[in-house]
């Protein structure tokens, strides 16, 4: 392989403002795809959860061709819960297109991102995507941007950052608003001029590289994914591995780099270039590789600490194990060694003084655990998951502090007043608001905690017209108690299918969560009480026959439709003394005791 010019870019933007479709448009504008072969849309996005929700979870690899510049791309998740993946690939990049909606300008997760960028000297390019859109107002964006540059400590060169145009969606990139233009040229153009190809005379130094990413293959086992700051690299070499002050060697036995979206073996690979390798079975994110005679050690990459954990258990529900292929401790425990592997976000900790066994699993926030335990229910198992529990510490002066989140609530007018009512009794406090007239945007700090279970009650408070954003803003003394559910439940105390007859008679108590015909056990939750107090139902009870029949009594019943509960609605719901029952088929909620007289015995328990 011959030595290349090469640029390394990450793409970073918030939720939904085109990111993935801006890297569909590099791809096609530089010939990755031929003229007649179908393009999948969001083609970086591959992984099933990230098509279905929309969003960026793990980043990724690709390299396009802009004349004799290989420009590697790496796509970048845009929400803070997978903050973990941001902090480590920042460090493979030269520089980052900040990626900002024309209307809605800077979010609470661009924030998040930018700041990594910044701190790690990087000098973005700011891209104003969709310009075509009604209520565009690109150019106050513009000043909104260099605000929250200034704000994030921006040195003068990053804040004489470059500024482009464009609709993503049609591949178009322009220098200004009125000037037109017909494709990307103007960014790629900006970001050879900004940038600069990495040094050449680096690739005479001594083999430096960080192992930023990890991959596995089912023919050649775990690969490590970094840039090669210094040097090159062959394939069959003898390479140093330094972690926390130790050092050992290890052989190189394949090597690849990226041309377009496929990984190409390669005999060598040199200083720039992003590359996969495999050979090393026990390689970990931040592992420095060098020359065994020239051994150096690069800095640790830094992650930030966990904000929210679940206690993963074995189910243990009277259906456990009636779908599920993994339904043991050691099933559950292998997974999650497997998943720290990659995930470096993510703690693992044994559960202790526990009736039930299973482990106590800390991440970036609700978001980042879901994915994972949605994962896993798709590959076979069976779960029980606990309320979410925000993660506490202690300040240098050893008082209790926790994290807090920016909140921007965006609604219409009629509705603001009672989602800010439902915030301030949340312990938030407002920083900013905002109107048109027609909506209301509203900017609060409240305390993480306040946010669990709030999603759904404000999607029924805004009749879904509401759009809620946030990200992690740092960490404040503790708030004090916070209310919780005002509902209690309606809770099985039978065994068997649910009947409509029974279902009828229960919708006047509250909201079902099933339908008839399902299958339920004593302590099942089959519906929330209209009421603050819990209550033993049995929605399995049979119309009592008679020997008389009157007109109209046998009528066939009609239910109103019943709520059923996805993954992160369920977590979001459940109280200290409930469980989320997951399977490969269902999700049930439950109680942590199933009888009556078990749940006397704890009801004066507390977490």
């Amino acid at each position: 392989m011959t030595r290349q010019k090469i640029i390394n870019i990450a793409v970073i933007a918030h939720v939904d403002a085109g990111k993935s479709t801006l890297v569909d448009a590099f791809l096609k504008q530089s010939g990755v795809f031929r003229e007649n072969q179908e393009m999948i849309e969001q083609v970086m996005d591959s992984n099933d959860q990230e098509r279905e929700r929309g969003i960026t979870i793990y980043s990724k690899n690709l390299s396009i061709q802009y004349h004799d510049i290989k420009i590697n791309i790496v796509d970048t998740p845009g929400h803070a819960d997978f903050s973990s993946e941001v902090e480590r690939i920042m460090k493979t990049v030269d520089t980052v297109i900040l990626l900002v909606d024309s209307s809605e300008g800077p979010m609470p997760q661009t924030r998040f991102v930018l700041h990594k960028a910044l701190e790690l000297g990087l000098r973005p390019i700011l891209f104003i995507n969709k310009i075509d859109k009604k209520d565009q107002r690109a150019l106050e964006v513009v000043d909104e941007v260099l605000e929250l540059f200034i704000e994030l400590g921006a040195n003068d060169e990053q804040l004489e950052f470059p500024t482009l145009f464009g609709i993503a969606k049609n591949g178009i990139a322009q220098f200004n608003m009125e000037t037109a233009s017909e494709n990307l040229n103007p960014l790629f153009e900006t970001i050879v001029t900004q940038v600069g190809t990495y040094p050449v005379e680096l690739a005479n130094q001594p083999l430096l590289m960080q192992v930023s990413t990890l991959a596995y293959d089912s023919f050649i086992g775990r690969l490590g994914i970094g840039r090669i700051y210094e040097g090159s690299i062959k394939e069959g070499q003898t390479v140093a591995i330094s972690r926390h002050g130790v050092v050992k060697n290890a052989r190189i036995s394949k090597l690849m780099v990226y041309q377009g979206l496929k990984r190409v073996a390669v005999g060598e690979a040199y200083a720039g270039d992003i590359i996969t390798f495999a050979g090393i079975d026990d390689i970990v994110i931040g592992d420095t590789i060098s020359d065994p005679n020239n051994v150096r050690a690069m800095d640790t990459i830094h992650i930030e600490e966990p904000t929210m954990s679940m206690n993963f258990l074995v189910n243990t529900s009277p259906f456990a194990g009636k779908v599920g292929k993994f339904v043991t401790s050691r099933n559950i425990k292998e997974r999650l060694e497997r998943e720290l592997e990659v995930n470096v976000g993510l703690k693992v900790e044994p559960l202790e003084n526990s009736t039930v066994e299973g482990f106590k699993v800390l991440g970036r926030g609700e978001l980042h655990l879901s994915v994972l335990i949605e994962t896993m229910r798709r590959e076979g198992f069976e779960l029980g998951i606990s309320k979410p529990e925000v993660v506490m510490h202690n300040d240098s002066q050893g008082n209790l502090v926790e994290p807090m989140e920016k909140l921007i609530i965006n609604v219409p007018v009629e509705y603001s007043g009672t989602v800010i009512n439902k915030l301030n009794q949340r312990k938030g406090l407002m920083l900013d608001m905002d109107s048109d007239g027609v909506r209301d945007k509203v900017t609060y700090n409240i305390p993480l905690r306040s946010l669990l279970g709030f999603r759904s009650e404000f999607t029924n408070d805004t009749h879904g017209e509401g759009i809620m954003v946030r990200s992690a803003n740092g960490f404040e003394p503790y708030k004090g108690e916070i209310e919780s559910r005002l509902n209690g439940v309606l809770v099985s105390m039978a065994n068997g299918k649910t009947l409509a007859y029974a279902l009828g008679n229960l919708e006047e108590r509250g909201i079902l969560f099933v339908g008839p015909q399902t299958e339920v056990y004593e302590g099942m939750i089959v519906g929330q009480h209209s009421r603050d107090n819990d209550l033993d139902v049995n929605p399995t009870t049979a119309k009592k026959l008679t020997n008389t029949r009157s007109s109209g009594t046998d009528d066939s019943i009609k239910l109103t439709p019943f709520k059923k509960m996805t993954l992160e609605q369920a977590l979001e719901y459940i109280q200290w003394d409930e469980l989320v029952e997951v399977t490969p088929v269902d999700i049930r909620l439950r109680k942590k005791w199933l009888t009556q007289n078990e749940r006397k015995q704890h009801r004066n328990d507390k977490k």
